[in-house]
């Protein structure tokens, strides 16, 4: 989940992972397998960066890594898969873009429809709110890496363009174009980062509360529980009340 507002909003969601980590395991492998098709080095390729970080932030074992990224290099994954976006409303109009990898578009576009229509939500064309996003390079640090001070340096020095320093840790922000450069400069300095990769940060958040918000997150789980969805992201902001209520 992307945007600084979605990382706080949805951390709740994350207690009950044990029971999905053989499907998060197989996502991400997929991931891994599909990037390497491209370019094996994880230093001339984002997106298998990206993907290495995410699988190393659910302990995947080193070796499983590299041999899902041996199996993309020598174009050993039998599955034809490509990327596609969905693009909709939730419930309190909630702008929510879904990134999915997949071997068949009509099966998934069909199953994220329902899961859509299903949660009170309304799938729409490619491009009907992502004008309400910006595409940036997302790196986080946890905040006992540096000081906020440090980090902003280290961040300027690299070619980022923001810095969010707090008690939960260290948000650099950049153009995709300088992602890597900015990537490699701050790993060189402080180690690998918490998490990485290109995202979709809402210009603009929607306050969404009572009902519609217990449903906005039945949505949301519902569709980052696809095999084929990779990426939820979303403009909603929850009240810390109801936050709280629902995470009860």
């Amino acid at each position: 989940m992307a945007g600084h507002s979605q990382f706080k909003n949805i951390m709740h969601r994350k207690g009950a992972q044990d029971a999905k980590r053989a499907k998060m395991f197989t996502k991400l492998i997929r991931d891994i397998t599909v990037a390497a098709r491209a370019n094996p080095d994880p230093n001339a390729n984002t997106k298998l960066r990206a993907g290495i970080m995410a699988a190393r932030e659910v302990n995947m074992p080193k070796d499983t890594i590299e041999r899902a990224i041996k199996r993309g290099a020598g174009g050993e994954d039998g599955g034809n898969f490509e990327e596609v976006r969905y693009e909709g409303y939730g419930p309190g109009g909630a702008a929510i873009i879904v990134e999915a990898l997949t071997d068949n578009r009509n099966r998934t576009a069909g199953e994220v429809r329902t899961l859509f229509a299903k949660h009170g939500g309304t799938l729409g064309e490619t491009n009907s709110v992502s004008f309400m996003f910006e595409r940036v390079g997302l790196i986080l640090y946890p905040a006992k890496t540096a000081s906020a001070d440090a980090m902003f340096e280290a961040a300027l020095d690299a070619g980022a363009g923001n810095v969010e320093s707090g008690d939960t840790g260290h948000e650099v922000t950049c153009a995709i174009d300088d992602y890597g450069a900015v990537q490699a400069a701050l790993e060189k300095k402080f180690g690998a980062p918490e998490r990485g990769g290109l995202v979709w940060r809402p210009l603009n958040t929607v306050s969404v509360g009572g009902d519609s918000a217990e449903s906005l997150l039945k949505l949301i789980d519902a569709l980052d529980d696809n095999d084929d969805v990779r990426n939820v992201t979303s403009n909603f902001e929850v009240p810390d009340e109801v936050l709280a209520r629902l995470s009860a």
